[in-house]
């Protein structure tokens, strides 16, 4: 397509003068608007729908310049560079200033407004170098600025299947819905509606911006369908919780690839169907398909969040015997799962017979050990990081903060939080000043913690806000602990563990009007408890059980059990402790709570089922009660079993009457 300079009236020179006369006031709607009409009135005036692309100049052969870009480092070295290919005469060739605007706009060091001066003394740009500076406006978070250089360029030459996916990709970041439909019909009307490439990122596109059945519409419509366009549909209907829908798709596949199968299984671990997801990875070995590291490291994560170590063990070894590629990822999965499974002294020989050590897996050790509340293990790991010449990041401050916080580790968590900044020029965010208040708080600092908030560079989230009303619970401090739990329940209106804690601390003062207010406003905004369960895995199997839950085919066979084993406690000192349960809003309420919270059941159950002296590991999603914990400590020592509880903020290793955490959680 020809045409003159003319035609383009001061076309794209510094970026200072193109925001001034073409973005004001302009909307992404607005630009693709005034697109569409560029486009029918160039599809009546030309016969043929998509010419040839212009090629690059083939009459130029090759010089030096043209050769010193590839290994251009600085835009110094590249002016440099630009000026010898001016003077040889190719400042007005497609394929040089192609090159040079190309590094300028997309490289590392890279130079917007010299490649839109460079731009704008070109007589011809082609397409390329269109599509050049659009990806460049992208890569600098120029979004509105890509449609508005793209409305110009429909003027001028025909877009190719490589303009449209920068444009996706800014609607999927700007959240364009109308945007996105538009750019799709350019895609149509282009005739690019049966590029593989084009359609995979629309396909994308649509899934993010939860337009699924337009998503589902361009995958049905595809001819030429890849494992790309399969794992992301498949992937999309899973991220919005549609994995029925996602099921159907991946079961229609004649020949599943690896990819397509972790895909599937990454959906059933997203939404916590881990019974299916271990049972599609059962019919994949039955059907001898290929583990690579990325479903080793979906299947691993299943087994972290169901606490399920002997499968978790079972991929360890296949991934050990099939030499599967262990990378930073995997390894860290590992260490993650052997922590989080309650084997902690696994977990740290895995991690220190590693020949190399990402930041990951020295991330994941010290998260490992914070959990279990190895505090003092954590701040020397540290230490031997730094021996090693390892950088910690922010997310080793996090971890090692956390530790310092479930250890009680005041001065030492004090200490860390001014060094990193200080030795490493890390400034604190969101999540140490978290930890910090957590920390100060546990240890009944409250006025500390508090002025920590004040003192914040930011606002606090809900979580920094919800550590300090923690520790308000923890120490019974009511009128703080009411302020901030009004605060955090509006911040988070659909977490019901924010209204329990403040029913709590209102129970715990006998405020019990307040209790049932707080009962009111969850049943007026529709709040449920989440239901409190316990896992434990025994022979391979998982089982799960719910407070007062009876649907376990076993039922009375564990209830009597709970019943021998409450009466052998009485007998050693346990007296259930009423004072938790005053109110009826309890985290895990039944008939009988305290008798029947899941966590006796699944202790009465692995007594059962285990050999003498085997070591019990149960899993539960909510925080663990002072009853449990002291009936839990009791049953260690009558029937001499170690019992590892991991709940929702840390684990607890009963053995022999004391627990790991010194009743400090």
């Amino acid at each position: 397509m020809s045409y003159s300079k003319n035609s383009y009236c001061n076309r794209y020179s510094p970026i200072s003068s193109y925001k001034n006369k073409y973005l004001d006031h302009i909307s992404l709607h607005k630009v693709l608007i005034n697109s569409q009409k560029l486009l029918l009135q160039h599809m009546a005036s030309t016969a043929q729908l998509i010419p040839t692309p212009q090629s690059p100049s083939s009459h130029k052969t090759l010089c030096t310049p043209l050769k010193g870009l590839s290994s251009c480092s600085t835009m110094w070295q590249l002016k440099q560079l630009h000026a010898q290919i001016i003077k040889l005469g190719l400042s007005n060739d497609n394929d040089a200033m192609g090159r040079v605007i190309k590094l300028c706009a997309l490289s590392h060091s890279c130079d917007l407004n010299y490649a839109l001066k460079v731009f704008d003394k070109m007589p011809e740009p082609d397409t390329f170098i269109y599509n050049t500076v659009i990806r460049g406006f992208l890569k600098c978070h120029m979004l509105i600025d890509c449609f508005v250089f793209y409305s110009r360029m429909l003027e001028l030459v025909v877009p190719n299947n490589f303009t449209f996916p920068p444009l996706i990709r800014i609607c999927c970041i700007e959240n364009a819905v109308e945007e996105g439909k538009q750019i799709h019909g350019h895609v149509l009307k282009f005739g690019f509606g049966d590029d593989r490439f084009t359609l995979n990122n629309l396909i994308y596109m649509y899934v993010n911006l939860r337009c699924l059945d337009e998503a589902r519409k361009v995958f049905d419509k595809m001819r030429d369908r890849d494992e790309v366009s399969l794992t992301t549909l498949i992937s999309g209907y899973a991220q919005w919780g549609y994995v029925e829908e996602a099921f159907r798709v991946f079961d229609s596949i004649e020949e599943k690839s690896c990819v397509c199968w972790n895909a599937m299984i990454s959906g059933y671990v997203q939404n916590n169907k881990f019974d299916e997801a271990f049972a599609l990875f059962e019919r994949m070995r039955v059907e001898n398909v290929v583990v690579d590291k990325f479903l080793a490291a979906s299947m691993l994560s299943a087994c972290t969040r169901l606490g399920a170590l002997k499968q978790g063990e079972w991929i360890v070894e296949y991934v050990m015997k099939r030499g599967i590629d262990l990378d930073a990822k995997l390894a860290a999965t590992i260490i993650d799962m052997y922590c989080k499974c309650g084997c902690l002294d696994k977990g740290v020989r895995f991690f220190k017979g590693l020949s190399r050590k990402g930041i990951s897996s020295w991330n994941c050790m010290i998260g490992g050990l914070a959990m279990h509340g190895k505090g003092e293990a954590a701040i020397e790991l540290l230490k031997e990081m730094e021996r090693e010449r390892v950088a910690p990041d922010y997310i080793t401050f996090v971890n090692l903060l956390s530790a310092c916080a479930h250890s009680g580790l005041v001065e030492e968590g004090k200490h860390y939080f001014c060094y990193m900044k200080e030795a490493y020029g890390i400034e604190p965010g969101m999540e140490h000043y978290g930890c910090l208040v957590d920390l100060l708080g546990r240890a009944g600092l409250l006025v500390e913690a508090r002025r920590v908030i004040s003192e914040m560079p930011m606002s606090p989230d809900v979580g920094v806000l919800g550590a300090l009303l923690g520790a308000c619970r923890i120490h019974k401090n009511i009128e703080l602990g009411e302020m901030i739990g009004k605060q955090v329940i509006e911040l988070e209106p659909q977490n019901s563990g924010r209204y329990v804690l403040l029913a709590n601390l209102y129970a715990y003062a006998g405020r019990w009007e307040d209790v049932a207010s707080i009962r009111k406003l969850m049943n007026d905004r529709g709040v449920k408890k989440a239901p409190g369960f316990s896992i434990v895995e025994l022979e391979g199997a998982v089982n799960e059980f719910i407070a007062g839950g009876r649907t376990h085919p076993q039922a009375k066979e564990i209830y009597a059990k709970v019943t021998e084993m409450l009466d052998r406690i009485k007998s050693a000192g346990y007296i259930p402790d009423s004072d938790g349960m005053q109110q009826d809003i309890d985290e895990e309420e039944t008939e009988n709570p305290l008798y029947y919270h899941s966590e006796k059941l699944a202790i009465a159950f692995g007594l059962l089922k285990s050999k003498p002296g085997e070591i019990l590991r149960i899993t539960k999603n909510l925080r663990v009660c002072k009853d449990c914990h002291r009936a839990s400590k009791l049953i260690s020592k009558v029937y001499d079993r170690e019992i590892i509880v991991r709940d929702r903020n840390r684990f607890h290793h009963f053995k022999g009457g004391e627990c790991s955490c010194k009743d400090y959680w």
